[in-house]
């Protein structure tokens, strides 16, 4: 009898270990939030494969179509599993506030990691292996998954990433979210998310991607090509916090604004920033409507068919721009706006 009882507590811990944790709170803390994510990993693909920390939002017995977010690390961020959790606060969006705020009440969240105790941070190597664990990870979770709302986002060379895949394949996906994108894709690039919802967030100060260099050449070519300019979204940044208002160590981390939803501690404005639509007009942000509110918003009109290879970057150079550059012009007049940007800081 002893041994009977002790196999069927055996099992329902098996069993309950399998359910993810729905009501973890954002004041829980962080390291409860990071708990939730599971590893999964990739099928070889272009000779490569990645693996990935996700969050599943499903209930035992659960039928609910719930969007994807795939999440993207910057450089040195993907040197070992688990740290592309550890290092942003991509986990405060699989709390029970922040699921809530997502379109059917949760959102699957996928954090992949590029390879980078191979010395590879999301070359264009890693853009068939990161698709075929997307859709891998689509496949094992269909039942579950809108395939109408899978977004992309990342930071930094994650941001660089975004752009790479929602350009490669913009049939996938709903909107992009790149944040300090260490790219500035060309116009014909852009040109495959003309009809793409895509918010841009990025500090003024930057000291690594150039705003006025990189960022603001990529948002006009953006703006130039887009159908939808309603839908497009520049958030800049004077001053880079986390949510309770200190200071990040870096203008660099502008993804803390995107991981806090784009709101302080206390439910008010996200402090130090502004945001344009693709029309050039404010945009104000009412809580609790910030990027989540902003993804749930959009669909497209992916079924889940197949790709090929790379897709719209089959044949692309590797080598575009990374800060944009047109002109002598145009190099001293975003070093300067750098400068004055910088001695606002001060």
């Amino acid at each position: 009898m002893k041994k009977l009882i002790s196999v069927v507590l055996a099992l329902c811990v098996l069993a309950f270990s399998a359910i993810p944790a729905f009501a973890v709170s954002f004041n829980d803390g962080k390291e409860a939030l990071d708990a939730q994510f599971v590893f999964g990993e990739g099928p070889k693909a272009d000779g490569n494969s990645i693996d990935y920390r996700f969050f599943s939002p499903v209930k035992d017995g659960d039928t609910t179509k719930y969007p994807l977010v795939v999440w993207l690390h910057g450089m040195s961020d993907g040197t070992k599993d688990g740290v592309q959790i550890s290092k942003s606060n991509i986990s405060y969006w699989t709390s029970e506030e922040f699921q809530s705020r997502f379109i059917n009440g949760g959102a699957f969240i996928m954090a992949a990691r590029s390879r980078e105790e191979k010395g590879d941070c999301w070359s264009n190597n890693m853009i068939e292996p990161l698709k075929a664990a997307i859709d891998t990870f689509i496949a094992e979770n269909i039942e579950n998954i809108d395939l109408t709302r899978i977004y992309v986002g990342g930071y930094s060379m994650g941001g660089k990433m975004t752009f790479k895949m929602a350009i490669a394949y913009p049939e996938m996906f709903a909107a992009a979210f790149p944040i300090c994108p260490a790219w500035s894709p060309s116009v014909e690039l852009l040109a495959n998310l003309a009809d793409m919802p895509v918010w841009i967030t990025s500090a003024k100060a930057d000291p690594l991607v150039n705003y006025f260099l990189g960022v603001t050449p990529t948002w006009e070519k953006l703006t130039g090509i887009s159908n939808v300019p309603e839908t497009l979204r520049l958030s800049s940044l004077t001053k880079v916090c986390y949510e309770d208002g200190k200071r990040t160590s870096s203008s660099h981390h502008a993804w803390f604004a995107v991981n806090h939803d784009m709101f302080s501690n206390e439910n008010g404005d996200y402090p130090y920033m502004s945001t344009v639509d693709g029309n050039g007009n404010e945009v104000t942000l009412t809580y609790p409507d910030g990027m989540i509110s902003w993804l749930s918003s959009h669909t497209s009109d992916y079924n889940g068919e197949a790709s090929v290879g790379k897709g719209n970057l089959e044949n692309a150079s590797a080598t575009d721009s990374l800060i944009g550059i047109t002109s002598i012009i145009e190099f001293f007049k975003g070093l300067f706006n750098t400068i004055k940007a910088l001695f606002a800081l001060i």
